[in-house]
């Protein structure tokens, strides 16, 4: 009986981290309702990496696949992306981003987070930010992990129309609806 309880927890694990990679092995000891050491020897018997490796292999992926920008110009850390479709980026509020005298984040890194992550993307070789409709709901403060996602909701000729959303760790912080254009251009030498 033991065994099988085993076997239907180690799936509940495997799936659960298929849809929420980022949780924590105190998260998902919670969540499963077992101790922390139970997850890491499960984690282990199945070859599932710590959360820092986890994310360090989906952002390695995700860098690889970029078409439209350098890695280097992605504000924030791709975790995950697929071309044309979706893509995710986190990003940690550092103090170099927030106001000295509030500690509350500059606007323009949130917009840039998620801007940089819209045009990441996008399946073409050179894109631009044709419209941007943008709403700060939160103020956000030095030390918070902000998850951008991006979404591409449709696609009419050479614009993509990408809706992006960032939350902390417990509500939606900012969202961006983007019409990005691609150029029928090469790229500069």
């Amino acid at each position: 009986m033991a065994r099988v309880q085993k076997k239907i927890r180690q799936e509940k694990l495997k799936e659960k981290l298929l849809t929420t990679p980022f949780l924590t092995d105190e998260e998902l000891a919670a969540y499963l309702k077992v101790s922390v050491q139970t997850i890491r020897l499960d984690r282990l018997e199945l070859g599932i990496p710590e959360l820092r490796e986890r994310t360090k292999q989906m952002a390695e992926e995700a860098q690889n696949k970029l078409k439209t920008i350098a890695s280097a110009d992605v504000i924030g850390d791709l975790i995950d992306l697929e071309l044309g479709k979706s893509g995710i980026s986190l990003m940690t509020v550092t103090p170099e981003m927030v106001f000295e005298k509030t500690k509350v984040a500059r606007g323009h890194y949130i917009f840039a987070q998620a801007n940089s992550l819209a045009l990441a993307i996008i399946d073409a070789p050179l894109a631009v930010t044709g419209v941007a409709n943008i709403k700060y709901k939160i103020a956000v403060r030095e030390g918070e992990k902000l998850v951008a996602k991006a979404e591409n909701i449709k696609k009419r000729g050479n614009k993509y129309f990408i809706w992006v959303k960032t939350r902390n760790d417990s509500q939606e912080v900012f969202r961006a609806k983007f019409i990005m254009v691609s150029m029928d251009t090469d790229l500069p030498k």
